[in-house]
């Protein structure tokens, strides 16, 4: 099994910790362990679902007015700079 530890043996170290901590304790470790995940779930659904709407919309280039407007590359053969 686990690098040679039995069932029997996890059963004994459970018991001995539940002896230590009580059921509460316990309980408690396991439900905020559980909160833990999912809150870790849900930040990672949501990194995800902000990388794709970033991903999916054109770069913005702010004017000196403040307003934002499409970023578009330079080309030179739109400004007549074609040698």
């Amino acid at each position: 099994m686990l690098g040679g530890i039995s069932i029997w043996q996890l059963l004994i170290v459970l018991g001995i910790i539940i002896l230590i901590f009580g059921t509460r304790k316990v309980r408690n470790l396991g439900g905020d362990l559980g909160d833990a995940v999912k809150g870790f779930k849900q930040a990672m659904q949501t990194a995800d679902t902000l990388q794709d709407s970033k991903g999916s919309m054109p770069p913005q280039h702010v004017d000196h007015e403040g307003t934002e407007t499409p970023y578009t590359p330079y080309h030179a053969e739109h400004y007549g700079n074609n040698k």
